[in-house]
């Protein structure tokens, strides 16, 4: 059991927490993860990426090869980092911001994250929590519980509830 995950969009979005909160929730599972990240020179509005690797089994790779998921959070990323996707793949994206979905053969879920944080939470900062919600949901790999004790560990004091709310918002967007 490997799966491979890049969480992409631009910076700002709060991608690269993302990536820390799902590699952190594999080890409350009792996984193995890690975790890279890399982004343009630009403090917002650059690519950013973040790859999480999950297994039961040591990682020899740090790099996702053969991703098994990508997270969309802009049309840039969408277009940049689906390149190696592959006919098992899942892509999801965030329908606000990717309206020309790469073709690669795979299965794709378009979901209004921004949008739902946005009307849920009155603030869209809270969207990169809500794609955590829906990529749990949607994959199962991690647990609820420990997404949910990996995201209050990480996020600021006083938002707790909000980001619980996020993860739920997240996780009704799949059916």
């Amino acid at each position: 059991m490997k799966h491979e995950l890049r969480l992409s969009g631009t910076g700002g979005q709060g991608l690269i927490l993302a990536g820390i909160i799902l590699a952190e929730a594999a080890l409350l599972d009792g996984k193995l993860a890690i975790q890279s990240q890399s982004y343009g020179p630009e403090a917002r509005g650059g690519s950013s990426k973040s790859e999480v690797i999950i297994s039961e089994d040591a990682i020899h790779f740090p790099k996702v090869t053969k991703p098994d998921l990508l997270l969309a959070m802009s049309q840039e990323a969408a277009n940049k980092y689906s390149h190696d996707l592959t006919k098992d793949s899942v892509m999801i994206t965030d329908s606000l911001f990717v309206s020309e979905v790469p073709d690669f053969g795979g299965k794709v879920y378009e979901l209004p994250i921004t949008h739902s944080a946005r009307e849920g939470l009155g603030k869209i900062l809270f969207a990169n929590i809500v794609a955590l919600g829906a990529l749990v949901k949607l994959t199962g790999v991690v647990s609820a519980e420990s997404l949910e004790k990996a995201v209050l560990n990480r996020v600021p004091k006083g938002t707790e509830d909000k980001n619980r709310k996020a993860l739920q918002i997240g996780m009704d967007l799949i059916k």
